[in-house]
């Protein structure tokens, strides 16, 4: 299985780059993954969101399985989410999307193409901050599968 992270805007911090390449050489063992940095929009927020929309609906085939990170989408658990790996590993899900958006959310449009919403929290966090929790959730929920001790 393929996992892909589409970032809104350019990594521009030290630190979220070294903790971002920390998990991605991490993940290496258990998946391919890769992430994508989206041009972040600029002028009006609806005018923002529809050019976001095309930047990430670019690179989303009909194959792929959409998740979206989104302050909206349901809440679960680490154990959670690596029963939602499984579940995809299970039906051999080839790819599997995951869409970090912009700050003034997602269209109706990449709403609509998505498959699922999940929260990482009720909290708000800076969005670059966001990729290393994301990833790092990430390598937890594959340790998790694998029976690894990092999750305890």
């Amino acid at each position: 299985m393929t996992i892909t992270l589409i970032c809104t805007g350019k990594t521009s911090e030290k630190y979220v780059s070294e903790g971002m390449r920390l998990y991605t050489d991490r993940l290496k063992h258990y998946c391919k993954c890769s992430l994508v940095e989206i041009e972040a929009g600029n002028g009006e927020a609806n005018q923002i969101r529809k050019k976001e929309t095309g930047y990430i609906l670019k690179r989303v085939s009909e194959k792929d399985f959409l998740i979206l990170l989104d302050a909206e989408g349901k809440e679960i658990t680490s154990t959670g989410f690596a029963d939602l790996l499984k579940h995809h590993q299970n039906i051999s899900t080839k790819h599997l999307v995951f869409v970090l958006g912009g700050a003034y959310g997602f269209s109706e449009e990449v709403y609509k193409r998505s498959n699922l919403k999940i929260a990482l929290s009720k909290m708000t966090f800076p969005h670059q901050l966001v990729r290393i929790i994301f990833l790092e959730q990430l390598y937890r929920a594959f340790t998790i599968l694998k029976g690894e001790k990092y999750h305890h």
